[in-house]
């Protein structure tokens, strides 16, 4: 049974002890590490009062909110496959800690570091009988020990970008005994399926399925119902909507903004930053004064439509998308890494994203079917100017721009199915397995 090295028990006790320092400058690790800390004694006193060993239990881990997302679609189809299953949502990131209490499951919390007696102590307590890791996100100890104790360890939706850090040295090494320990993959593509096994995945283990974010997605978006006011803020005017925005997306949004505007008057511009803080949003009202533009109104003041909106709450995106005439998806700049670009092409709009795009297989699979434009230049002078021309062009060409629309919600409808498969896939390591006394 493969076991973790005393060199990576070492890299995380380290880690664990300069978590108190990074949460200085970083606010989400400031804001993990202050809650983490109570997480295992939560989850213990859940299986206390709550633990029925008659039942089987399936632990879902999901680092952030993309991975739970696409965790999410494959725990609400396991929940309608095997109702009387016991859930348990773990994740990292606070950004996921909303998307955590509205899960059907039995406890979720934050996952305590990857600590031997952590790890033991959750083990014992939960008795889980699949330990399933979403995307990339396996903790090794916790994997190894999971194993150990007879527990099956699964991967849904999992993805490798041929960049990834983990495929590399020192990642690599460090982390192939949690990867030899998962008994069953459910990967993405061909491509995800061979770099997994590099990592140490047995390839007999491994069955390709497909992405169940386009099933999460999809669902999302249907469930918006029509006469949802914030679908009203972008349709009858020329609206972009750009999502999950960092500044130096806003920087080349705003240069295009200001240049459309002398044309169409009647352009909009709705900004849903990534991060919508306070001083975000204050200093995205600074670089739309220095480009000449009104200064962004808040969502939570505007009560219509304006020229340039600002949304400073979350979970409105899937929404507002929907009212978009183009999509613009942040992420593409700087080092943050591109956004989910699917939300956007399942209501039929047609996206436009930086040039960062290259990790992202949802980015590729649009730009090769013709239904996203990248904007092939890090200079933000540049990018602007480009995608003014992009959004120009779309205004005056409408039968491109639906025809562009139509094929991105043809790709997301043909990547559906993934959740339906991934959720069969553990119901029937479940099953494999002798029933509890």
């Amino acid at each position: 049974m493969p076991s973790t090295s005393i060199v990576y028990r070492a890299a995380v006790r380290v880690g664990t002890a300069l978590a108190p320092a990074l949460a200085l400058v970083n606010r989400k690790v400031g804001e993990g590490n202050r809650l983490r800390p109570g997480a295992a004694a939560r989850l213990v006193a859940w299986a206390a009062a709550r633990r029925d060993r008659a039942r089987p239990l399936v632990w879902f881990h999901a680092a952030s909110v993309g991975e739970g997302l696409q965790a999410e679609s494959v725990l609400l189809e396991l929940r309608r496959l095997l109702p009387d299953c016991q859930l348990v949502y773990t994740h990292f990131s606070p950004s996921a800690e909303a998307l955590a209490h509205r899960l059907p499951v039995d406890a979720a919390d934050y996952l305590p570091y990857d600590l031997p007696d952590s790890a033991e102590r959750l083990l014992g307590a939960l008795a889980p009988d699949l330990l399933v890791f979403a995307k990339l996100d396996l903790w090794p100890e916790l994997a190894t020990r999971a194993a150990a104790r007879g527990v099956v360890v699964a991967l849904v939706a999992a993805t490798v970008s041929a960049g990834s850090g983990r495929l590399r040295w020192p990642a690599r090494p460090l982390l192939r005994a949690g990867y030899a320990a998962v008994g069953a993959a459910g990967a993405v593509s061909e491509a995800d399926a061979a770099r997994l096994a590099l990592l140490g995945v047995p390839a007999e283990r491994i069955r390709v399925l497909g992405d169940p974010r386009f099933d999460s997605v999809a669902a999302r978006v249907a469930a918006v119902a029509p006469d949802d006011p914030l679908l009203g803020l972008g349709r009858g005017a020329p609206t972009l909507v750009a999502g999950s925005t960092w500044p130096a997306d806003e920087v080349v949004l705003l240069r295009a903004f200001a240049r459309l505007r002398e044309r169409r008057p009647d352009a909009r511009l709705i900004i849903v930053p990534h991060e919508p803080t306070v001083s975000h949003l204050a200093a995205l009202g600074r670089r739309a004064a220095r480009a000449g533009l009104p200064q962004p109104l808040p969502l939570s003041e505007a009560a219509g439509p304006v020229p340039l909106l600002a949304v400073d709450r979350v979970g409105a995106l899937a929404a507002i998308y929907g009212g978009a005439l183009v999509a613009y998806v942040g992420g593409g700049f700087g080092r943050a890494g591109l956004h989910s670009v699917l939300e956007p092409a399942a209501w039929g709009v047609p996206v436009v994203f930086g040039p960062g795009w290259r990790n992202s297989r949802d980015a590729a699979l649009l730009l090769h079917g013709g239904a996203a434009t990248a904007l092939e230049s890090r200079t933000p002078r540049a990018a602007g100017d480009l995608l003014f021309g992009y959004w120009e062009g779309w205004l005056a060409d409408e039968p491109r721009r639906l025809a562009a629309g139509r094929r991105a919600r043809e790709i997301v409808r043909a990547g559906i199915g993934a959740a339906q498969r991934s959720a069969a896939m553990l119901a029937a390591l479940i099953s494999s397995r002798l029933p509890r006394t």
